[in-house]
C-alpha cells in the first residue's frame, strides 16, 4: 500500500472512529464484541482501501464498509449469540449517560429497547440517522434513494414513538 492511501486510512479513521464503533455497538452483543467487531472493520477498511475510488466521501465507503462487515458477523455469529442488540454505546442527541437525570434515563433505556425491537434494515437506518449523517450520505451508504430514506426515517420515528409511548405509559 502506498504512502498517500496509508496517510488517508489514518486520517479516515481518525475522523471517524467513534461513529463506526457505535455502528459496531448496534450489531454486537457486549462491548467485548464490539471491540472485536470494531478490529474486524478496522481489517476490512484496511485491506479495501486500493479499491476506494473516490465515489463517495471516504467517510461514506468506511460507513458502508463497516454496515457490511457487521452484517456479515451478524449472519456469521447470529446462532452463536442473543437476537438482543446492546445499543449501549449510542448517544441519543448527543446526550452523555452522566449529564441526564432519573427521568431521561429512563426514556433512553426504552428508546434503545425500542431500537432493538426494529428490522435490520430499520436499525441501519436509524444507526446512521443517530450518527448525524445527511440523507444523502445514508442514502449513498445503503444503496436507497435520499427520498427512500426520508420516508424511512419519517417511518422510524413514528414506530418508535409509539414502541416509547407503550413503555412509558
Amino acid at each position: 500500500m502506498t504512502k498517500e492511501l496509508e496517510n488517508t486510512f489514518l486520517d479516515g479513521i481518525e475522523l471517524n472512529k467513534e461513529k463506526l464503533h457505535r455502528i459496531c455497538s448496534v450489531y454486537a452483543t457486549d462491548a467485548e464484541t464490539t471491540k472485536d467487531l470494531f478490529q474486524e472493520v478496522l481489517i476490512a477498511i484496511w485491506q479495501s482501501m486500493p479499491n476506494f475510488k473516490n465515489n463517495s466521501s471516504l467517510g461514506t465507503w468506511m460507513f458502508r464498509v463497516t454496515l457490511n462487515v457487521c452484517l456479515r458477523f451478524k449472519d456469521k455469529n447470529g446462532k452463536k449469540q442473543s437476537k438482543t442488540m446492546r445499543m449501549d454505546s449510542i448517544m441519543i442527541a448527543n446526550i452523555k449517560e452522566t449529564e441526564i437525570d432519573e427521568v431521561q434515563n429512563e426514556q433512553l433505556i426504552s428508546l434503545r429497547k425500542c431500537i432493538k425491537s426494529l428490522n435490520e434494515a430499520d436499525r441501519a437506518v436509524i444507526a446512521l440517522y443517530l450518527e448525524e449523517l445527511p440523507y444523502k450520505e445514508i442514502s449513498n451508504v445503503l444503496g436507497l434513494t435520499e427520498n427512500t430514506i426520508a420516508v424511512k426515517i419519517k417511518r422510524i420515528k413514528s414506530k418508535l414513538l409509539n414502541c416509547i409511548n407503550k413503555k412509558l405509559w
